[in-house]
């Protein structure tokens, strides 16, 4: 892709104001050194408006903008589901998940599964989450954004897998989660008005003589296949997306582990100031969720069109979608484009990077190999384990070469951990027999049935997979409980009245965002 003095300047300026204001917000006070609860919680001062910024600036990388454009390409409107259900998920983790994590005043998912069942639970997770966030998602973030830069700027792979590795380090290392949050603010202004521009410029193209309204008709007409949002058995992705078991049962389990117990992504709530700014902040990012699939899906089911139609030409695997798209909007448009993936995916790298130094450090060498650290070897730590997190992944991201649809790859390989996680909070939150043992059976056991689902019963979609297992490890903590029948510890279990009331800006707010989905589903069944 060629670039023109306008779509230089404009990312240099991004540039700029991303590494700009992530040094300034992580200075430090003349005779202050940063404790644990300033680099890995932002000294829980983050706004609403912060927090949902930065949650979204998070989850959206890469395998976002490439992967699952790749996936609109290649399958149509029904990868959107993951984005529609993810802005209802939230609603329901703002209810009944975030009221218990302020209010035991966690910094790490691992300290909940210590507090609520032992030590045993904590390091079991905390080891299968590390060696997911650093084998699979930092690895496939750094693999698809190099990837990025290699077919839109031909950047060699190699460089582009350091480049981006060292942009992240720049601007987030030295002043963690509260340097991510804030410069997430400036990621997602040019993530969301970056990719929207991009698609209307992309319609716009398709329209041709008739323009964007045009385009849009174009679109409806030439692939009408596309926009079906429940996928019959006939289809050729059933089995990545499998009908009404999308609305129904494993998306469930992926949404509702990826948003309430994700270190990556809950990390962002931890940090705000109050309870009712976090719910406010989770909302926000329901609505932007709403927004993504414009700007993650459609551009592949423009690119499918145009190459139906000869307007370009083949573009081989469909991961290729997106960076095809750029190559041909104009000039200024690139730029603005090509800085909206690159604060897609340094957002995401510098996100997982702080989340991983957290469990690492706080659940892993803290308890473990230094005991009586002091806060700020904890924070130097942290650092170096981003570093060396960053540095595993970067080795192995060009082993990922090769893949045709890369969300699909994280999606299944995640769910490995997802079921079993879940079950495990659920059960933790809800269901006071639960005991540690039975906890400990169903993280084993997460990674046990899947392996056994996966291959021996490899004609079961990894989404039906992952409700399966999620119900076989959720059975497991109910017969562990049956069969031990120990006493209840009342105070890891009790509540403090009036915990999960919400407040009625936050009532109309999610009746908006359900009442949206109601309408899309109605529209495109």
């Amino acid at each position: 892709m060629k670039f023109e003095l306008l779509d230089t300047v404009i990312f240099i300026v991004y540039c700029l104001l991303v590494v700009g204001i992530g040094l300034w917000v992580s200075r430090e006070k003349k005779g202050v050194k940063k404790d644990s609860k300033d680099y890995f919680l932002a000294s829980k001062a983050l706004p609403w408006w912060a927090v949902g910024a930065s949650l979204i600036a998070s989850n959206i990388s890469a395998e976002q903008f490439i992967g699952m454009s790749g996936s609109g390409y290649a399958i149509g409107m029904g990868i959107a589901s993951y984005e529609f259900m993810a802005a209802l998920t939230l609603i329901i983790i703002a209810v009944f998940f975030l009221p218990i994590y302020l209010n035991r005043g966690i910094y790490t998912m691992p300290q909940f599964l210590e507090q609520r069942f032992d030590t045993r639970v904590k390091t079991v997770m905390a080891i299968f989450w590390l060696l997911v966030f650093i084998f699979v998602n930092l690895t496939s973030i750094l693999y698809l954004g190099a990837l990025a830069l290699e077919n839109i700027m031909g950047i060699d792979f190699l460089w582009g897998v350091v480049g981006l590795a060292v942009f992240a380090i720049i601007y987030s290392l030295y002043g963690g989660l509260k340097a991510v949050a804030w410069t997430d603010v400036i990621q997602v202004v040019f993530l969301i008005g970056g990719g929207l521009v991009t698609t209307y410029v992309a319609l716009d193209l398709l329209g041709g003589d008739t323009g964007f309204v045009g385009g849009i008709k174009e679109l409806a007409a030439k692939a009408p296949d596309k926009f079906d949002m429940i996928l019959d058995k006939s289809h050729p992705s059933y089995k990545e997306l499998p009908g009404l078991g999308v609305l129904l049962g494993g998306l469930w389990v992926a949404n509702l582990y990826y948003w309430g117990c994700n270190q990556y992504i809950i990390q962002r709530a931890l940090a705000s100031k109050s309870i009712d700014q976090a719910q406010k902040g989770l909302v926000f990012a329901g609505f932007l969720k709403l927004l993504l699939p414009l700007i993650i899906v459609i551009p592949g089911i423009i690119c499918f069109v145009m190459v139906k139609e000869g307007m370009i030409p083949d573009i081989g695997k469909s991961d290729n979608a997106y960076p095809t798209l750029l190559n041909i909007v104009p000039s200024g448009v690139k730029g603005l484009a090509f800085a909206a993936l690159v604060a897609a995916i340094v957002s995401s790298l510098a996100s997982m990077m702080n989340s991983i130094s957290s469990i690492f450090t706080l659940d892993i060498y803290k308890p473990y190999i230094k005991k009586n650290s002091s806060e700020t070897h904890l924070v130097t730590v942290g650092r170096l384990s981003s570093v060396i997190a960053l540095i595993i992944a970067g080795c192995i991201a060009p082993l990922l070469v090769g893949l045709d649809q890369a969300f699909q790859y994280i999606q299944e390989f995640t769910g490995f951990v997802s079921p079993g996680a879940l079950a495990i909070f659920l059960a933790g939150f809800f269901y006071k027999k639960a005991t540690s043992n039975g906890a400990l059976a169903a993280a084993i056991g997460t990674f046990v049935f899947s392996v056994i689902f996966k291959f021996l019963l490899p004609e079961v979609p990894f989404m039906d997979r992952m409700g399966y297992v999620f119900l076989i490890c959720f059975a497991l903590i109910v017969i562990f409980a049956l069969i031990e029948r120990k006493p209840v510890d009342v105070a890891k279990v009790t509540y403090p009245k009036g915990l999960f009331r919400t407040t009625t800006g936050f009532k109309i707010g999610s009746l908006l965002i359900i009442a949206i989905l109601i309408y899309i589903y109605a529209i495109w069944w």
